[in-house]
C-alpha cells in the first residue's frame, strides 16, 4: 500500500468512526432487544439502559413460561389500536419467515401448533432470551442494569438522557422501547409514556388488555373454578362487538379464558368510554336451539320424578346447575321435572344459549398481559419507527398505541417494530 493509499484509508477509517451512531434503547425487554441487535448489525455503537437487574424478564413469562415467539398467521387483522393499519410496514420490514429465520440463526428450532402459534423446540422461554443475551454480548452491546430512566432531554441533536440515581447519557439516537404498564411486576410502569409526553409525544388512553372480565352478580363465588366450552360474545347497545369460542373459566369476580381475553379488549375500551356493555354467554354451543330444546324437553319427560336438579346432571356442570335454575326464575329446583311448564323450559333453553352479564370492568395490570394505548401512531413514521416531532427519537413495542391478540402477534410486533426501530436509529 502506497502512502497515498494508507492517507485516503485513514481518511475514510476516521470518517466511518466519526459517522458511527451512537444508540440507547430505553428498556431491555422484547422489542428493545430486537433494537439493540438490529442497531448493532448496521454499525452503531449500542447501549440498553434497563431498569431491572436483568433484560427479558417479561419475555420469560410468555407462552406460559414456553415463550409463544410469533404466529404464522400475523398480520393487521390482529392487531388493534387507532390505526391498526400502522402495523403494516413494520411487520413487512421484519415479517414472520424473517423473524423464524433469524432466531433459527441464533440457534432456536421451532415448533408450529394450534392456531399457528410458533414457539421454540425446547418448549422453554429462557431459551429464546439465551440466544438474545449471547447475540447482544457476542456483537458488543452495552447492557446496563439497574438503570431508570428519569429524564430525557435533546439539545442541538444530541440526547442527554439521565437515570433516577443521577447518571447521565449523552448518545446521538433514542429508542424509546419501555414497556406498558401490563404486569407490573416484570418492571412496566408506564414510565415510558411519561418520558415520551414530555418530549411532546400524544398518549392515547392505556387500559389493560388480554385480561379478565368482572361481571355483576350474587354467585360468582358459588361457580368459581367452573369451565366450559361454549361461546363468549361482547354486546353493546344488543349488537355484537367481539365473539371467540373456546374455554370459559368462571372466577369468583367474573370469567377468564383465552376467549375471554381475545374479547376483553372490545369491553375494556367500551368502559373506558363510559359505555355500557354486557356479555353473552353460550354455553350449549354445539347444537341448535331447536335440538338442545328437543333434547332438553326429552330428559325431563323421560325420568319425570327426576328433579329438575338433577334432570340437568350429565348435560351440564354440576356446580353450575343451582346458577343456571335460580337465573332461569325456577324457585323449587327440588321439584319433580314433570312439575316444569313450558315457559319455564324456555326459560332454561335461553339461559343455556343467551346468558348474559352486565361488565363492571377489567382485572387491573398485574392481571394484563399486554396494554391497549399508548404513543400515537400519527406522530411517528411506520417506515421508520422514528418520531415525527422529535428528529432521533424512534419507538418499538408495547409503549406504541397497537396491540395484538392472544396467540404471538404481541412479541411479533415487538420484534418488528424493534427491528425497524433499531435498523432506523443507526443511520
Amino acid at each position: 500500500m502506497t502512502c497515498k493509499q494508507e492517507l485516503l484509508r485513514n481518511i475514510e477509517v476516521a470518517i466511518m468512526v466519526k459517522e458511527k451512531k451512537h444508540v440507547i434503547v430505553v428498556g431491555g425487554g422484547a422489542a428493545g432487544m430486537l433494537a439493540a441487535i438490529s442497531a448493532s448489525r448496521q454499525g452503531a455503537a449500542v447501549t440498553i439502559l434497563e431498569r431491572n437487574p436483568r433484560i427479558g424478564k417479561k419475555l420469560l413469562t410468555t407462552g406460559n413460561g414456553r415463550c409463544n415467539f410469533t404466529n404464522i398467521y400475523a398480520d393487521s387483522t390482529y392487531y388493534q389500536g387507532t390505526n391498526p393499519n400502522f402495523s403494516c410496514s413494520p411487520l413487512a420490514k421484519f415479517s414472520i419467515p424473517e423473524t423464524i429465520s433469524f432466531f433459527e440463526e441464533l440457534g432456536i428450532a421451532h415448533k408450529v401448533e394450534d392456531a399457528g402459534k410458533v414457539f421454540p423446540m425446547s418448549d422453554q422461554a429462557s431459551s429464546v432470551l439465551d440466544v438474545l443475551r449471547y447475540e447482544l454480548n457476542e456483537i458488543g452491546v452495552t447492557v446496563i442494569c439497574d438503570a431508570y430512566v428519569k429524564a430525557i432531554r435533546q439539545s442541538k441533536n444530541i440526547f442527554t438522557v439521565e437515570l433516577e440515581n443521577g447518571s447521565t447519557f449523552q448518545t446521538d439516537r433514542v429508542v424509546l422501547a419501555a414497556g406498558g404498564k401490563a404486569m407490573p411486576a416484570t418492571g412496566s410502569d408506564g414510565n415510558g409514556f411519561v418520558l415520551a409526553q414530555k418530549l411532546g409525544h400524544t398518549i392515547m388512553d392505556v387500559f389493560p388488555g388480554l385480561v379478565q372480565l368482572k361481571l355483576e352478580g350474587p354467585f360468582f363465588k358459588q361457580i368459581d373454578g367452573v369451565k366450559f366450552v361454549g361461546t363468549a360474545e361482547i354486546l353493546h347497545k344488543g349488537k355484537s362487538v367481539a365473539k371467540e369460542l373456546g374455554d370459559i373459566l368462571f372466577g369468583n369476580y367474573g370469567v377468564s379464558g383465552p376467549p375471554i381475553l381475545q374479547i376483553s379488549r372490545s369491553a375494556a375500551q367500551l368502559l373506558q368510554e363510559k359505555k355500557e356493555v354486557q356479555l353473552k354467554l353460550t354455553i350449549m354451543d354445539m347444537m341448535s336451539k331447536e335440538n338442545l330444546r328437543a333434547l332438553v324437553t326429552k330428559r325431563f319427560a323421560k325420568r319425570s320424578g327426576k328433579t329438575v336438579e338433577f334432570s340437568l346432571v350429565g348435560l351440564i356442570n354440576k356446580r353450575l346447575i343451582p346458577v343456571l335454575l335460580k337465573e332461569a326464575g325456577i324457585r323449587d329446583i327440588k321439584q319433580p321435572a314433570a312439575n316444569l311448564s313450558i315457559q319455564e323450559q324456555e326459560k332454561i333453553i335461553a339461559i343455556l344459549t343467551d346468558w348474559r352479564f352486565k361488565i363492571t370492568g377489567t382485572k387491573s395490570w398485574p392481571s394484563a398481559q399486554v396494554t391497549a394505548g399508548g404513543v400515537a401512531t400519527n406522530e411517528i413514521n411506520p417506515s421508520t419507527m422514528e418520531s415525527s416531532l422529535v428528529s432521533g427519537l424512534f419507538f418499538a413495542g408495547e409503549m406504541i398505541d397497537i396491540d395484538g391478540q392472544c396467540g404471538g402477534f404481541n412479541l411479533q410486533w415487538a420484534w418488528s417494530s424493534g427491528f425497524v426501530a433499531g435498523q432506523s436509529a443507526a443511520f
